[in-house]
């Protein structure tokens, strides 16, 4: 019986534990266990006993009060079932280990550091459109708490051609992902569908009728910020300890006032009744006769809500409304 749970226990345990740690429990398989106070003399040790107990192989058992602890063999399955998840714990921490590796490596490979606190390498002038695009993917990559973005519908290919793209896959859980729109790229079709992508990856996403430029921020360490509307045919790369938390300060500024995405109307019951009036492209002096106010009265909700919308005309702001299903 012993000899079957050896020859077991080889096969399944050979490769997987030392040769040494394999023969100190095919010794103890074989003896059928021992009183705990004499495993040592048995085992070589105290260090290979507890060395059998912290590998799953071996447990310590009592029958009763009184009794006389004794060191037993865990049955071969059972103990290579305690080493997997012995060894599946372990690649969990070295996968993080090696994600938060690969963050600062890709941080030390596109970027100049300054260790020393000189202005040398805290604001980087790029104009190359192919290194933009490998920062801007290091960037996101060496997030390791937070990445706030601002995003607008300055691209240089018809959003028809764009690839929505999540967060990766390291962020859940690990980094904090916030992202402000403006209102125009919900109201796309493929900029909707980028949005709602990226939600349902675990990023908190906000709409603002208008951002005057696009911006990158990992952490509070480094920020990419646009030269041009597009920001790829130049850009500036930030890790001034100065400007970074302006910069955060503008984005914290900024997302006070978004809307969050998804939202009900954000419109007050009289305004939602002047936008549907607008939708119906009612003159102003009708909007002020039905609503029983005055002119000045409709034009203040008016101008709000084309604010709130980021369209100047009246029957743009209601077109807008619809898409945005504020109004049916």
């Amino acid at each position: 019986m012993h000899t079957e749970a050896e020859q077991t226990a080889k096969q399944l345990l050979t490769d997987m534990v030392s040769d040494e740690l394999l023969a100190l429990y095919t010794r103890l398989l074989r003896i059928d266990g021992c009183l705990r106070e004499e495993a040592a003399n048995l085992l070589d040790g105290p260090e290979q006993v507890e060395a059998l107990i912290g590998a799953g192989s071996a447990l310590v058992r009592s029958s009763g009060p009184g009794t006389p602890a004794q060191l037993v063999p865990t049955r071969p399955d059972l103990a290579l079932q305690g080493l997997l998840v012995e060894l599946s714990r372990r690649m969990v921490a070295d996968q993080d280990r090696l994600l938060t590796g690969q963050r600062r490596m890709s941080t030390m490979h596109l970027w100049p550091s300054s260790m020393d606190g000189s202005a040398d390498g805290l604001v980087q002038v790029i104009v190359d459109r192919d290194q933009i695009s490998r920062v801007a993917r290091g960037l996101i990559s060496s997030a390791s708490f937070e990445w706030l973005t601002l995003d607008n519908q300055s691209v240089e290919r018809p959003m028809d051609e764009l690839t929505a793209v999540p967060p990766p896959p390291s962020f859940d859980g690990h980094v904090r992902c916030r992202a402000i729109y403006e209102s125009a790229c919900a109201e796309h079709p493929v900029g909707l569908k980028t949005i709602e992508i990226a939600v349902e990856a675990g990023e908190e996403a906000r709409l603002l009728p208008r951002l005057g430029m696009k911006m990158k921020i990992a952490d509070e360490s480094i920020a990419l910020l646009p030269l041009t509307p597009t920001g790829m045919t130049g850009a500036l790369l930030i890790r001034s300890p100065v400007i970074i938390g302006a910069l955060r300060e503008y984005f914290e500024f900024l997302w006070e006032r978004a809307v969050p995405f998804g939202a009900a109307s954000p419109l007050s019951d009289m305004q939602k009744y002047v936008l549907n009036m607008m939708v119906e492209d009612v003159t102003v002096e009708q909007m002020a006769k039905r609503a029983g106010v005055s002119v000045p009265t409709i034009r203040r909700h008016s101008t709000a809500i084309r604010n709130m919308l980021g369209v100047d005309l009246p029957f743009a702001a209601g077109a807008a409304a619809v898409r945005r299903g504020w109004v049916k």
